[in-house]
């Protein structure tokens, strides 16, 4: 694939819809010699809600290139005689080990999947409309009053993939990560002597003997720039968040080491400035190479100024790899543990469930917001005088007409809640 029409697929845009509530209904019962049966209408069945489950087959976003609509089913209509409809399946959706979900609108985060099997809900089904059959008591025995139901919840999510790995192997292009990798664990990943023949993270499994792993990433080569996007750098970066501890590998070939490792450690920082914090192992790679040897005394002394014990292999010769391993190894063992990005709050801790605000848009134009009122609106069948009639008592139950009032509202004037335009009669 030329250089042109390579894509990194580890971001994605998507469509998540939960299923709507179904609708309740009302109905009377209808008997042959029973003139006047009560109220019979069902609930309508709950939406289906969508589903995130990590999948161990998955290592990339590419099927959500090609698929971008995700959308639970609906739930089915309330019938008579009280029977409720069905509800909606609920969409299940595989996505690799790292994915981060956010709602592009609000910005908030719903999920984090770092965990292999996990399963984490991103959007829930609406509630199903509770049929008549509720709304019947010793004053009301015909009540013309019930629920629609309630949408789901509906986003555009922007998918990002962040791999989870106990170790990253971070360096300039062409210092020999992939074949570290490859040599250390049964990872193939593309080798060539050219930069950036990695365009995407490699992972590997290293075994260390006694039952004790470690996963490793192969962060393809950074360049300066790479925190502003140059190259492929935001997509690289993002895959160093996660992991424990970094090997820096250095190119042996360079004309300055030392150089090379003080502009990955900039970037890394401009980035996040606890990427360069991270424990690391500082290793220089190609030291088969006869130029590379004579390299080494000086850049030791140079590295130790900077508080660095500088490693030496050779990945291509299997020279000095398992010290490295370990000497990782054991940075882990006090190692922060993995970043997670935690979910972001859908309330603020002031926004209890009857929480809502009433603003003046306009002269004589009000707008009621709260997703308690907003809710019991969508709800409501406008057509029947019942249940606007039990519209207006939530309304009053929870303090929204006082609030109107205390903002002057006067006859004739407009209330605007959700999509829904009402007119003010006192």
């Amino acid at each position: 694939m030329g250089r042109n029409t390579t894509r990194f697929f580890d971001q994605a845009t998507v469509e998540i819809a939960a299923g709507d509530g179904g609708d309740g209904m009302v109905h009377f019962h209808r008997e042959k010699f029973v003139p006047k049966g009560g109220p019979d209408g069902g609930d309508g069945g709950h939406g289906g809600s969508v589903y995130f489950v990590t999948d161990p087959h998955l290592n990339t976003l590419l099927p959500f290139q090609q698929k971008r609509r995700f959308i639970a089913q609906h739930g089915q209509r309330g019938g008579s005689s009280n029977k409720s409809g069905k509800y909606g399946k609920d969409l299940i959706v595989k996505v690799p080990v790292g994915t981060v979900v956010r709602n592009i609108e609000t910005g908030k985060i719903i999920a984090d999947l770092a965990e292999l099997g996990e399963k984490v809900l991103v959007a829930k089904g609406g509630q199903g409309g509770r049929g008549n059959q509720h709304f019947a008591n010793s004053r009301r025995k015909t009540p013309y009053i019930a629920e629609k139901g309630d949408p789901g919840v509906s986003f555009e999510a922007e998918l990002e993939l962040k791999l989870v790995a106990d170790v990253g192997i971070v360096g300039v292009p062409n210092a020999g990560k992939s074949t570290f990798l490859s040599v250390v664990s049964a990872a193939k990943p593309k080798i060539a002597n050219y930069p950036f023949t990695t365009l995407v993270p490699n992972l590997g499994v290293a075994d260390l003997g006694s039952y004790q792993t470690m996963v490793l990433a192969d962060i393809p080569g950074l360049i300066e720039g790479a925190h502003q996007g140059v190259g492929l750098g935001f997509e690289f970066l993002r895959h160093v968040q996660r992991t424990r501890v970094l090997i820096h590998m250095l190119d042996g070939w360079s004309a300055d080491p030392l150089l090379d490792f003080n502009k990955i450690m900039t970037e890394l920082a401009l980035f996040d400035e606890d990427l360069a914090d991270k424990p690391q192992v500082v290793v220089l790679n190609k030291i088969d190479m006869p130029d590379v040897a004579e390299k080494i005394p000086a850049l030791e002394a140079a590295f130790k100024e900077q508080g660095y014990t500088l490693m030496t292999i050779s990945a291509i010769a299997h020279q000095g790899i398992r010290e490295v391993l370990f000497k990782a190894h054991d940075l882990l063992k006090d190692a922060p543990d993995p970043i997670k990005f935690e979910p972001t709050p859908t309330y603020s801790p002031v926004e209890a469930p009857d929480w809502f605000e009433v603003e003046e848009e306009e002269p004589g134009i009000f707008r009621v917001r709260g997703e308690r009122v907003e809710r019991a609106a969508r709800m409501t069948y406008w057509e029947h005088g019942d249940a606007v009639r039990y519209f207006q008592r939530i309304l009053e139950a929870i303090g929204v007409h006082k609030a109107l009032r205390t903002a002057g509202i006067e006859n004739g004037d407009t209330v605007v809640i959700d999509d829904y335009e009402l007119e003010w009669i006192e």
